[in-house]
């Protein structure tokens, strides 16, 4: 608004109308408003008090401008009578009086006008306040003409029915909020308003406008107010809870969780979580996440949560140790801080605001005094401390300066401590007692609040003190001054020191011994750790572990131990490798007992920790800490945890982990009881269903446990016999169904034992006492025994070293080959026990099992490359030998045939006779495959044991040649059974076959038996040709073999050979699917129809079934494969027709079956 310019002449000079928006109005209207302006008059009553605070002069522009408002009819002011006289002193009118005259005049708006100047200003009036607050002012049908008055308007105050409501004003200057949407008096034009009766009208709508705009002001107040009182609202129950255990975590509030939601819902949205956000915003029905202002009133939006998770280690506000203590306030020491209210801005001048500010004037002073008084204490009690320490060390030196601020005391002192620093040992109290007085006499002067050297007690914790004794004297120079301690402290008090905080108390003093290094560590760790990127921080395991073995504090080492197997959530094999390094380094430095107390409950804590990583880490401690246990706690606490997590953990990790720790505490155990917990613990580690478990088992847990076994003296007396005995049993009860899973696991305990039985054999033979190391070491071959699968399992690792395995190895031999095992128990007890029961053993196994034969063969392999090929030679071979008896007086005996179809051949033939491939090893294995072969054909017996012989042997590409130099014996044989024999074993030996053997050996000798005069060994070689086809791409050898069976098959001589047909569709529908499909196409579906034609024409009934059955199931396994439509119309349809009419006569009842596969194609 502009004001008047002050001292006009006396004509009252042009005032400018701040309500038109240009300043050249039209004469004749700025007449008539000098003329109304000069026609206002005062009353004697209008409250003129000069002398008043609130009365107003012409140098005031504000206030005349306020006052002196041209441009309504009839408008007062003061200010034409201040200004009407020329050259003299105006008249000081009271604000309150031109308001009061204002009001009852009804000049409404130029009140309006006022009492908004005046809210600008500062400088509210309670009348015009009063008066605009009460709605009931402008509650009338009809206007009050001016000089009657208005109801409410002489001076009562405050007497409005509304309560005096209080127009909202902001913090700022108290300028009055407007609203936007509606029309403000400074975007009204008066100059419309007239005399012609409608201004009443414009009035009401003007004031209805302010109105409802106060209206909105006031519920963005209370909104404000409900906000607050909503956030800081809290039941005084709750309070009373909160107050008496600080640790109970007060509950969400209304405003706060509202608050939270739209931030979660903002990150969902931002992050793509969309779905999420939707169920998330259903749930939460009751609030609109698309607007802050719904969350709460008049609250600022924080920043976003990756915002406040990022900015989060900034605002860590470290608890400090407090001490109770007791002081007084003078109010006379608040006196000097009145002056300071003095200064406050007019906007805050009003009662409430210096209550309020007293209020915090005095709890900040006494706040401050409380901390230098708490300091002061600290200080003392730090000092007596050191003083206390000083006198029991009973050694005197001037006292040392600490941290970074020594008070001066005088200028006499300062000289006495430069000349003599060192002070005879008698005047040592009485120096002392100086010294504490002076220093009390320091803390009683110097301002504390601000003290630099101030240290926070710690409960049960001892203070590091600095011994005398034990540093240099440290001396600085003291000014020449004679200023006094308290002006010195104060001086360096400006220097930004802060030691009003735990970092600060620890940068404020430094460690002069170990003990106080330790200290210092231990407080600080706890603070370090949770701030340290979880990928970089095994870097503080040396800390961690250095501080716990040296910290004085028993309470301090477990809690730093606890960091340490919780330092990263999920430790990766590199983490986990350095802690278990580190516990290991703790373990040798404090020795077994606090390896108990302090490390084993760690590990026992997390035994059943929720993540893998933590579970896998105790259990890698077992192990590791093994060896630094008292020996009783190896054989019982640790034993039993291990048992535990090995029974109870579902993660094959964690598990894998048990068992080796487990092999290496059955490497320290010294308790002969635990010897059969150890065996039930090695059972269920090796029937545990992960692979990684037992291989883990086999690695290091049996190893180890056979080696304690053979100190025990049980492993030929227990051990060994124990397996045996569950393997006949599992022979016994499994005649209709073996359990082959247990069996492997049996044999494979027994296969890992090997080593440590030949060890034993070494250890306990004749010659251990001669084998010395001296002289030339004699070289192991590297193949002399076969790769073991750990280094627990080398039999040199067991003996001792290399060296000394060589020695024994020479004595060894030397000594069954020229002096006999007389006198060897141990040898002796493995000729004479062991090799019968597993001889035995094996004549019980099912020849078809395959995978039975495989694992007795590589136990028995195994066994014979450890212990040699002399003791394979004098004492294997022999018992085998003894068993089979071949030879030809036993063609026609049972026993002799009976064992020939057992297990034993292909045990023996692949476990033994393959163990050395020298010439003459090799010639034996020929020898004793072609004399199985030969007897078990001229004796008719099953071919089992010879097939499963060839299986085990052709799945090794080295005795390919080997097996068809066998089989071409039988090709030559003089006997058409050998040859028929030979013929059937060519089937198995093609798969695993190369192409050039097949081209090169095997089909001239199918072709070679294929012309051969007995028609049974030509029909035996059919399944053969059938496997080549199946397995060879070569189109030159499959034309070869098609030429062969197009000659069976239209060879006249042929046409009546019942079995040669039956042979050649069995062939024809195992390998139909498999082979080349020109040739399916072209040869076999052909041939097919053609057979199913003749066998319509079969006279014998039960021939005619038999080959109908064979080519139901040949078109049964040729319907899955791709059939031309020409194909299938010409041959497979036809077919299948003659196949229907077989089966309508002789099988009704597979009928259905055949138009099923008509049906399907």
């Amino acid at each position: 608004m502009a004001a008047m310019a002050p001292g006009g002449s006396g004509s009252g000079g042009g005032g400018v109308n701040p309500f038109l928006s240009d300043s050249d109005e039209d004469d004749d209207e700025v007449a008539a408003t000098e003329e109304r302006r000069a026609g206002l008059r005062l009353g004697s009553g209008s409250g003129l008090d000069p002398g008043s605070a609130d009365s107003l002069s012409p140098q005031d522009p504000v206030a005349l401008g306020s006052s002196a408002r041209p441009g309504l009819p009839g408008e007062a002011s003061a200010a034409a009578v201040a200004l009407g006289g020329c050259g003299e002193t105006p008249a000081r009118l009271s604000i309150d009086a031109i308001a009061a005259q204002l009001l009852r005049d009804q000049y409404l708006l130029t009140a309006l006008e006022l009492h908004t100047e005046l809210l600008e200003s500062g400088r509210e009036l309670p009348r015009l306040r009063d008066y605009f607050s009460n709605p009931g002012n402008f509650e009338r049908q009809s206007g009050t003409p001016p000089g009657m008055g208005a109801p409410g308007i002489p001076g009562a105050a405050g007497v409005g029915g509304a309560g005096g409501r209080e127009p909202s004003t902001t913090s700022g200057g108290g300028q009055l909020n407007r609203a936007g949407s509606i029309s403000t008096l400074d975007s009204l034009d008066f100059a419309r308003y007239s005399d012609d009766g409608n201004r009443e009208t414009d009035e009401r709508v003007a004031v209805l406008e302010f109105e409802l705009r106060k209206a909105k002001e006031t519920i963005q107040a209370l909104r404000a107010n409900l906000t607050k009182a909503a956030e800081h609202e809290v039941p005084l129950q709750e309070r009373k809870n909160y107050k008496s255990s600080p640790e109970i975590q007060e509950p969400i509030k209304p405003l706060e969780k509202r608050a939270l939601n739209f931030l979660v819902n903002e990150f969902l949205l931002k992050n793509n979580y969309k779905l999420t956000s939707i169920t998330f915003s259903d749930e939460n029905d009751d609030q609109d996440f698309e607007l802050w202002d719904d969350v709460g009133l008049n609250i600022p939006k924080p920043p976003d949560l990756l915002q406040l998770y990022r900015d989060f280690g900034n605002h860590q506000v470290a608890g400090k140790d407090l001490v109770d203590v007791a002081s007084g306030v003078e109010e006379d020491e608040l006196e000097a801080l009145t002056p300071v209210l003095g200064s406050l801005p007019p906007s805050l001048e009003t009662p409430q605001t210096v209550e309020n500010s007293l209020l915090v004037q005095k709890l900040e002073d006494k706040i401050s005094l409380l901390n230098s008084e708490k300091w002061s204490l600290m200080e003392q009690i730090r000092r007596l401390e050191s003083e206390m320490d000083f006198l029991k060390n009973e050694h005197f030196t001037i006292p040392v300066v600490c941290d970074s601020v020594q008070p001066s005391l005088d200028h006499k002192d300062s000289e006495d401590s430069g000349q003599n620093p060192v002070i005879n040992s008698s005047d040592k109290q009485k120096d002392q007692d100086i010294h504490l007085s002076k220093s009390d006499e320091v803390d009683s002067t110097i301002p504390k609040e601000n003290f630099p050297n101030s240290v926070p007690r710690r409960e049960k914790e001892e203070m590091p003190s600095s011994s005398p004794s034990s540093k240099n004297i440290v001396h600085f120079d003291k000014p020449n001054r004679k200023l006094s301690p308290a002006f010195h402290q104060a001086l360096l008090s400006f220097c930004r020191m802060s030691a009003d905080s735990r970092l600060g108390s620890e940068v404020s003093r430094i460690a002069d011994s170990e003990k106080s290094v330790m200290l210092m560590l231990g407080r600080c760790l706890p603070h370090i750790v949770p701030n340290v990127l979880l990928a970089k921080r095994e870097e503080l395991i040396p800390l961690i572990l250095c501080t716990a073995c040296l910290h004085p504090e028993p309470k301090e080492r477990d809690q730093l131990l606890h960091i340490l197997f919780n330092l990263i959530k999920r430790p990766d094999d590199e983490q986990r490798q350095m802690i278990l390094t580190g516990c290991v380094a703790f373990a040798r430095h404090v020795g077994p007992t606090r390896v108990e107390a302090e490390l084993l409950p760690q590990c026992w804590e997390q035994i059943n920790h929720k993540y893998p990583e933590r579970r896998l880490l105790v259990a890698e401690s077992c192990g590791a800490l093994a060896p630094y246990l008292p020996k009783e706690i190896r054989s019982s606490l640790v034993l039993s945890m291990l048992q535990q997590m090995l029974m109870e953990d579902k993660a094959d990790l964690v598990r894998e982990a048990v068992i080796k720790s487990l092999g290496i505490i059955m490497g320290y155990i010294d308790d002969p009881d635990k010897y059969q917990q150890g065996f039930e613990l090695l059972l269920s580690a090796l029937g545990d269903p992960s692979e990684r478990v037992v291989s883990a088992t086999h690695q290091v847990f049996l190893p180890a446990y056979a080696a304690w076994t053979t100190e025990l003296g049980n492993l030929q007396s227990h051990l060994i016999p124990t397996l045996l005995n569950k393997i006949e049993k599992l022979l016994r009860e499994g005649e209709h169904g073996l359990d082959e899973h247990k069996l492997h696991m049996y044999l494979s305990a027994l296969q890992s034992l090997i080593p440590s039985l030949f060890a034993l054999v070494l250890q306990n033979a004749p010659f251990s006492s001669k084998a010395k190391l001296h002289g030339e070491v004699p070289q192991i071959e590297v193949t002399r025994f076969p790769r073991p699968m750990s280094p627990l399992q080398d039999v040199s690792t067991i003996i001792g070293s290399r060296e000394q395995l060589a020695v024994l190895l020479q004595l060894y031999d030397h000594q069954l080959e020229h002096e006999g095992t007389t006198g060897w128990e141990t040898l002796l007890w493995v000729v004479n026990q062991l090799l019968p029961q597993l001889i035995e053993i094996v004549g019980k196994i099912n020849v078809t099992s395959t995978a039975c034969v495989h694992e007795f063969s590589r136990f028995f392999w195994r066994l014979c490359r450890t212990f040699g090929k002399i003791f394979t030679n004098t004492k294997v071979k022999p018992q085998f030998q003894e068993i089979l008896r071949l030879s030809e007086e036993n063609i026609d005996s049972s026993a002799g045939n009976g064992v020939l179809t057992k297990a034993t051949v292909p045990i023996y033939a692949t476990g033994v006779l393959t163990c050395y491939i020298q010439e003459e090893d090799r010639k034996l294995l020929v020898g004793f495959l072609e004399d199985v072969m030969t007897l078990l054909s001229l004796s008719h017996a099953p071919l089992d044991s010879l097939k499963a012989s060839f299986v085990e042997l052709g799945a090794n590409p080295a005795y390919h040649e080997l097996l068809l130099t066998v089989l071409w014996y039988g090709v030559v044989h003089t006997s058409a059974l050998v040859r028929c024999t030979a013929a059937r074993m060519f089937e198995l030996l093609v798969k695993g076959v190369n192409e050039t053997l097949v081209a090169q050996r095997v089909v001239p000798a199918l072709i070679t038996l294929s012309s051969d005069p007995e028609i049974s060994v030509r029909i035996a070689t059919i399944p053969a040709f059938g496997t080549i086809m199946e397995t060879v791409i070569q189109r030159e050898l499959l034309e070869r073999v098609k030429m062969q069976l197009a000659s069976f098959l239209e060879d006249p001589q042929y046409q009546d050979q019942y079995s040669l047909h039956t042979e050649i569709i069995k062939t024809f529908g195992r390998v139909g699917p498999n082979a080349e499909p020109r040739f399916r196409d072209e040869f076999v579906i052909p041939h097919l129809h053609k057979l199913a034609l003749v066998n319509n024409l079969q006279i014998v009934d039960s021939k005619r079934l038999d080959i109908a059955t064979h080519l139901f199931e040949a078109y049964s396994a040729l319907s899955c494969c791709f059939i031309s439509e020409d194909l299938m119309v010409n041959h497979f349809l036809p077919g299948l027709r003659c196949l229907r009419t077989d089966m309508e006569h002789l099988s009704p009842e597979h009928e259905l079956n055949v138009n099923c596969c008509k049906l399907s194609k």
